[in-house]
């Protein structure tokens, strides 16, 4: 008689950090969400541990992203992404739904935004001023950091480097969503603090009509903050997605 084969484990979660952070603003949703989901939190290039590295553009991150999902998961992950990883997990869906089981896109800016030119050189100019332990401080609490965090911040902020965060936020304010997205198969949540600014809002609206069949939540109260101040919310989100995946 042969052995009864063992339950396949389940696809593990990864999760995309935003642009000026890293791995660590997951904390407060890895709190709350069972180990067996297995999460995968790296950082992405010139953020956290990988400081030292360029952030060169959101094609060689997505393509980094899917060689080592492949060599890593081959059985594909659920992915979540927010802000700029947001967008990264659009791509990955889009241009690799093969890997991607599930999508959840936090607060991914899809229309592109005005005067990006002029944006970029005041950030230009403004970038020294990120390197200010009291100024990156002050950006924490405006950002909704959870104190036990903020220091983590205030080290981020002191160690990006000018081309990373020019690079980041210059791919961020052009991006615009992927024609295969339309086509992607897999379930997909996209989320939406209600107290955005009007662009954001706009753009979830864009990326859920763009694929039939996607959720649109929106967390009533939240800014662009969701997974730092309102993981029980996302948490509830990612479990009712995972499940449509495996249902």
């Amino acid at each position: 008689m042969s052995a009864p084969s063992r339950p396949e484990p389940p696809a593990p979660m990864l999760f995309l950090h935003g642009g000026g952070v890293s791995a660590w603003m997951w904390q407060p949703v890895l709190d709350l969400l069972d180990p067996s989901w297995a999460p995968e939190v790296p950082d992405l290039p010139g953020h956290g541990s990988r400081w030292q590295e360029a952030y060169r553009s959101h094609r060689a991150t997505t393509v980094e992203l899917a060689e080592w999902i492949q060599r890593a998961h081959p059985e594909g992950v659920h992915v979540t992404g927010f802000s700029l990883g947001a967008q990264l997990a659009i791509l990955l869906a889009s241009e690799h739904p093969e890997l991607v089981r599930s999508a959840t896109v936090v607060s991914a800016e899809t229309i592109p935004a005005p005067a990006p030119r002029p944006t970029l050189a005041l950030l230009a100019a403004s970038a020294p001023l990120a390197r200010r332990p009291g100024f990156a401080r002050t950006q924490a609490r405006q950002l909704g950091v959870p104190a036990a965090l903020t220091e983590a911040y205030v080290a981020d902020s002191a160690r990006l480097s000018k081309a990373s965060l020019l690079n980041s936020v210059g791919e961020n304010i052009r991006f615009t969503l992927p024609a295969e997205w339309s086509a992607y198969p897999g379930p997909v949540a996209v989320v939406v603090g209600s107290r955005e600014r009007r662009l954001m809002r706009n753009s979830a609206e864009l990326t859920h009509r763009a694929l039939p069949g996607s959720a649109l939540h929106t967390i009533p109260g939240a800014g662009h903050d969701v997974p730092l101040t309102q993981p029980e919310a996302l948490v509830s989100i990612l479990h009712q997605t995972r499940a449509r995946a495996t249902s």
